[in-house]
């Protein structure tokens, strides 16, 4: 009997910890166009472009030196 209140305690926790790592953000390019993101984007080094998850749910990445700052929402 107790196991059905812990389960149900475990999954919202679990749910809180997914919420809080999605950080939606909005990139500024140098010709002040802006994308919004799904996630913050991760700077791949060895490429030299960040790359986020669109609105759409596509991948998406830009160069590094087009891109003027990475705020979050």
């Amino acid at each position: 009997m107790i196991c059905r209140p812990l389960n149900a305690l475990l999954a919202v926790i679990a749910l809180a910890a997914l919420t809080a790592c999605s950080s939606p953000s909005v990139i500024t390019l140098n010709d002040g166009r802006q994308i919004q993101t799904l996630d913050e984007p991760e700077y791949e080094e060895d490429e030299g472009f960040y790359e986020f998850e669109q609105l759409d749910g596509n991948p998406g990445r830009v160069n590094k030196d087009q891109v003027r700052t990475i705020e979050e929402l």
